[in-house]
């Protein structure tokens, strides 16, 4: 085997068995079934016939066919049945990598037929960009600009068309960005699109306080509410057991019970008194934590569920093709996914900005134990480069869940300024009552004039994005990061240095919009300290997208 194949089947194999989940099962089945181990011996014989057959019905040249059939090629290989057991899912995916290996080997002929290979591996990877930075490190030149051509690209898939709008890299400051663009016409106070979060949370005071529901944010009465019963867990209450029910499935139940985290579907060892006792202290610690000495930090507690909504999703993959999201109903609608194309929450994710931040002392020890108490290996999933990075993009992307203008009882914190976590929020974060963090609104930029605003008129963490003047198709969708009304008493002078002073804290970066410019004119300011933009995207995603222009 040569060492290109080497360095993708080791780099990718220990990526796919970083899912916990499939570890456990593969354990499982290594240990119990003889059958399992035998068919780990016949990878070969698939292989030369997975070889044979491209051979035989795929064009044999990338430049030698058209976009028409590239198209139908790729549509071929899209009909094609997707393993779904995580046992045939490793050994479809070694078979392919194995097969895009040897036909690359046998020429610029067979090109196409490799970099098909190649992208049939890739629909069942757990992190696609991840493995397209892989192959194109390992895979011959001519192979990765194929598989380029046959990978559906993501922004033509998100955000879905129903939505009117549309990613597009514009110029922002002194640099370029993904923004949301308009594709139709809209009116002034009108609903562009409206979407649910990926992950959300209450304010420590309001959890705590127990007036709100923990999944939806919508407020409830005390005496129609739905208590969790663990005493070590946050305060934790549902507005309906829809809300109960979908919070569990997608994190409570694997970060603050003792439920069993693998689906009863899938075979594994029951757990022993002494381990359900370590989850339970590991849980309680953790919870500890973000109450005492958290508190006004939702980012730690998003990062957590983000991490244990990526953990159910994939176990819910192993005993189906449907994501527990659709199990949900009409009223817990789940984050805005792109229309077709097999896109993980991971594709979504791993495209958003962040900034660097400090990691918070304990915070990613506590983490990992309560992980590796629900099932050993989970721990892998937070590294410290991943924890900080995911702290990063929840703090640049999150918004400020606020209703009838917000609230005005949001207790005062004695951290620094700079040390305040700010949320995307227009009367500013001291009157929200929640975080959020969506797919789409996070494309969106500021601007002290914006053309859209967000609402929550459901009273839920639901994100309508109303209009703030009539716009028309190609138009920039902007908001407001904070509170650019200028209060009373307030002159012009301290309004604008207050809105940047807080957007060079919060998010990194001076002001570049139209008012800032205009009133810098007005008050004579000819220079003054501009913070470079200090938002990215990951390394793996740059690289990625720098291929565009190969094509």
């Amino acid at each position: 085997m040569s060492s290109r194949t080497t360095s993708v089947l080791t780099i990718a194999g220990i990526a796919v068995l970083s899912i916990a989940a499939y570890a456990v099962y593969f354990d499982y089945k290594r240990r119990n079934d003889v059958e399992f181990r035998k068919k780990l011996k016949k990878e070969k014989k698939r292989v030369d016939k997975s070889i044979a057959s491209s051979k035989a019905s795929l064009p044999s040249s990338p430049d030698a066919v058209g976009v028409d059939e590239l198209r139908e090629a790729l549509e071929q290989v899209k009909a094609e049945q997707v393993p779904i057991s995580p046992e045939q899912k490793e050994a479809y995916f070694m078979t392919q990598v194995a097969s895009g290996e040897q036909l690359s080997l046998q020429g610029p002929m067979f090109s196409l037929p490799a970099a098909l290979a190649f992208y049939r591996a890739l629909r069942v990877y757990p992190s696609p960009v991840e493995l397209m930075v892989i192959y194109q490190k390992t895979v011959p030149e001519p192979i990765f600009k194929a598989e380029l051509k046959v990978r559906p690209w993501y922004y033509l898939k998100f955000p879905p068309k129903s939505f009117g709008v549309k990613v597009e890299t514009r110029q922002v400051g002194d640099g370029t960005k993904k923004t949301l663009v308009l594709t139709k016409g809209v009116k002034t106070g009108e609903a562009i699109y409206k979407e649910f979060p990926i992950v959300a949370a209450l304010d420590s005071d309001i959890q705590e306080a127990g007036t709100h529901c923990s999944q939806c944010l919508r407020s409830v009465e005390p005496s129609m509410s739905i208590r969790e019963s663990e005493s070590h867990a946050l305060n934790t209450v549902y507005c309906s057991a829809a809300c109960q029910s979908a919070a569990k499935s997608q994190y409570y139940g694997l970060l603050f019970t003792l439920e069993r985290p693998l689906p009863q579907e899938i075979p594994s060892e029951p757990s022993t008194a002494e381990q359900l006792n370590e989850r339970h202290k590991a849980q309680a610690q953790f919870a500890n934590y973000l109450k005492n000495e958290m508190p006004g930090h939702a980012a730690p507690l998003l990062v957590a569920q983000f991490i244990a909504r990526q953990v159910n999703a994939e176990m819910s993959k192993l005993i189906s093709q449907t994501l527990s999201k659709t199990t949900m109903t009409a009223d817990q609608a789940d984050f805005t996914d792109a229309d077709g194309g097999d896109y993980l929450l991971a594709d979504h994710f791993e495209r958003l900005r962040y900034v660097d931040v400090d990691l918070p002392k304990d915070g990613l020890k506590l983490l990992t134990a309560v992980l590796d108490s629900a099932m050993p290996g989970l721990d892998a999933l937070a590294t410290e480069e991943r924890y900080a990075t995911l702290l990063g993009k929840m703090l640049y992307n999150a918004y400020g869940v606020y209703y009838d203008g917000g609230r005005d009882d949001r207790p005062v914190t004695n951290n620094r300024p700079e040390d305040i976590e700010r949320t995307r929020t227009p009367v500013g974060t001291s009157h929200q009552i929640g975080s959020a963090v969506y797919t789409v609104s996070s494309y969106l930029t500021h601007s002290c004039e914006p053309t859209a605003r967000p609402s929550f008129d459901s009273g839920t963490s639901q994100l309508h994005l109303i209009a703030t003047r009539d716009l028309e198709a190609g138009e920039e969708l902007t908001v407001a990061y904070v509170d650019v009304t200028q209060h009373e008493g307030e002159s012009v002078v301290d309004c604008r240095r207050r809105r940047r002073m807080e957007l060079a804290r919060g998010w990194k970066f001076a002001c570049p919009c139209e008012r800032c410019e205009r009133e810098g004119q007005e008050m004579g300011v000819i220079s003054e300290d501009k913070i470079k933009d200090q938002s990215k995207v990951e390394k793996s995603m740059e690289r990625f997208e720098a291929n565009e222009g190969l094509l």
